[in-house]
């Protein structure tokens, strides 16, 4: 074929929405019909608007101040930032996060990122909200290490600035630095950290808003049946499942001990395995993957859920398709994430 025409091809290719895979055509993809199909099962998000009541947005203010603060942890050098770091997409890189005195956390530290959208937190869902999962975290041995929220709460009391600033968040309280508090303000703030990308702007009918190759993702990611799980607004988040539905996860990825999952939090053997969907947003810059942190490369761990949760054997460009869709899904990292004083 001669360059002139190959070229005049390809053009009417990537207008149609056909994607190339060297030299090779790509399945087409109806831009228009996948729309409908995407909004069928997922949902748009937004950045949050700033909250205009005055104590609601004491407590934004308050929650990011503390989230940042490593004095209260035991050794004095862990805060929430420490396994959440802004170019990681709040994500610490890890296999596993840790946590003071160099412990070692038994599961990997997900984004918190988006965690507002999920309908329980932590991989096994034994917290079931932000706030909870902040005020629990004081006392985690491998997290902050206290022994107790008034060991914890006792070490903000010494610092000047804070009895002010939790007295403005929680004016109706007379003793407003509280181990409750603390995880209300934590929630308030991490509520703001939502991350919209290029995906949501192709939910919201620009179908130019992805390339044509993360449209072929997104065809093959709802065909496989990847959405039956990854669904709504943070793409999962908002289910459990076993992770193994057709084959030993465990197998596929390598790891020696298999986590009981959520079976060692209800003592009910049918949880055996069963985890928390996690969401999708911003996952291709939030690797290792998987709740152990066991495999590093995303392509890797879209063909082993392929074979592990669907049965199905994904070929390595339907791989790096599904690849190039979650790519869509990475937002920028919200304003307000930084600590006090930084830049």
């Amino acid at each position: 074929m001669r360059p002139a025409i190959f070229s005049h091809l390809l053009i009417a290719a990537e207008v149609a929405g056909v994607v190339f895979a060297g030299t090779a055509f790509a399945e087409t993809v109806d831009a228009k019909k996948l729309l409908v199909d995407a909004r069928a099962v997922f949902q748009p998000i937004a950045t949050p608007p700033a909250p205009k009541d005055p104590v609601q947005a004491a407590r934004v203010d308050l929650g990011q101040r503390l989230f940042f603060e490593s004095r209260v942890s035991a050794d004095g050098n862990v805060s929430c930032s420490h396994c959440h770091l802004p170019d990681r997409q709040a994500s610490d890189g890890l296999p596993k996060a840790i946590g003071v005195f160099g412990k070692e956390n038994p599961r990997n530290a997900p984004s918190i990122f988006n965690a507002a959208l999920n309908f329980k937190q932590h991989w096994r869902g034994d917290r079931d909200s932000l706030e909870e999962q902040a005020e629990k975290s004081l006392l985690g041995p491998a997290s902050f290490g206290n022994p107790d929220h008034a060991t914890a709460m006792g070490k903000l009391k010494e610092v000047p600035d804070y009895g002010p600033a939790f007295a403005k968040a929680f004016p109706d309280d007379k003793d407003p630095i509280s181990a409750k508090n603390w995880g209300v303000a934590i929630a308030a703030f991490e509520r703001t950290l939502i991350t919209p990308s290029k995906f949501d702007a192709f939910l919201a009918g620009d179908a130019a808003a992805l390339s044509p190759q993360e449209l072929a993702g997104l065809r093959k990611f709802i065909d496989t049946g990847c959405a039956g799980c990854h669904n709504g607004a943070g793409l999962g988040g908002n289910s459990f499942q076993k992770f193994g539905v057709v084959e030993d996860y465990w197998k596929e990825t390598g790891v020696g001990t298999p986590d009981k999952g959520r079976a060692d939090v209800t003592k009910n053997d049918a949880d055996l395995y069963v985890f928390k969907v996690p969401g999708l947003r911003n996952v291709a810059k939030t690797g290792p993957y998987f709740h152990d942190g066991s495999v590093e490369d995303l392509a890797k761990a879209v063909k082993i859920m392929g074979r592990t949760q669907l049965g199905a054997s994904l070929s390595d460009q339907d791989a790096a398709a599904i690849v190039a869709f979650l790519g869509a899904l990475t937002g920028k990292v919200p304003a307000n994430y930084k600590g006090p004083g930084e830049p």
